[in-house]
């Protein structure tokens, strides 16, 4: 059976002692509360080691936002994904559209991520998604096959499962607007069927495949209620406990 998750991606906010703050308050949150989903926080790289001694990391997942896409060497300023599992990490987010756009990640750069992401032992979260023109061409389930197939559909069976994915509409990221539940429903379903027909019905329905779309309070529980959104990958809602909390409520 597929799980229910929550995963917060920080993006480049928050210094160590506020990271840890709101770490160990979001902790805390949790503390004594019976969840019907899985929660993980995607913390800057300087935060991770400090946030996985802080946290009870069976109750939090930690998650990376990135790692690089060699295995190590004279690549300064990079983060292995060994370096991210050594931490005590045990997620990366990887193909975020932000990395695709400002740092022109290519589907063979994050080819080689999830492979060696996948070898070091942490989990991808592995994210695909259309910008604004591309849905308003009506280009979205072609967008996100190709991203899916560029970079996923070498791997295993037995690695493919080891992936979650997160849907996110470029367009819906940071501007206020959000895919309509209904929206979500049809190309989470779509992209189900296109692992499907690669990988088979039974690893596509153990599949998680999170909504990345400016999910939040008011919206979480229409969203999380349908049948193939399995939770969300929630950027700004993340940075305060008091935000995160009810998305996290919704199941």
């Amino acid at each position: 059976m597929r799980k229910n998750i929550i995963a917060g991606n920080w993006k480049m906010n928050t210094t160590l002692p506020e990271g840890l703050a709101l770490a160990k308050g979001l902790n805390e949150a949790l503390k004594g509360k019976s969840t019907k989903c899985d929660v993980i926080i995607g913390t800057p790289f300087t935060h991770l080691a400090s946030v996985a001694a802080a946290i009870d990391t069976q109750r939090i997942g930690v998650a990376a936002q990135n790692c690089a896409d060699k295995e190590k060497g004279a690549f300064t300023g990079e983060v292995s994904a060994a370096m991210v599992a050594s931490t005590g990490a045990k997620y990366v987010i990887l193909g975020h559209s932000e990395r695709r756009q400002y740092y022109h990640e290519t589907p063979e750069i994050l080819k080689e991520k999830v492979k060696l992401a996948l070898a070091s032992g942490l989990k991808p979260i592995f994210c695909v998604g259309e910008v604004l023109a591309e849905r308003e061409a009506g280009k979205h389930f072609e967008v996100v096959d190709a991203q899916l197939k560029g970079s996923l559909f070498d791997l295993s069976p037995e690695d493919f499962g080891k992936l979650i994915i997160a849907y996110e509409p470029v367009w819906a990221i940071g501007t206020g607007k959000t895919a309509t539940a209904d929206q979500a429903e049809e190309i989470h379903a779509h992209i189900r069927k296109t692992i499907a027909n690669k990988y088979g019905k039974t690893i596509a329905d153990d599949c998680t495949i999170l909504y990345g779309g400016s999910m939040n309070g008011g919206n979480a529980r229409d969203l999380v209620a349908k049948p193939d959104v399995d939770g969300g990958l929630i950027g700004g809602a993340s940075l305060s406990v008091e935000k995160f909390m009810p998305i996290v409520e919704a199941f």
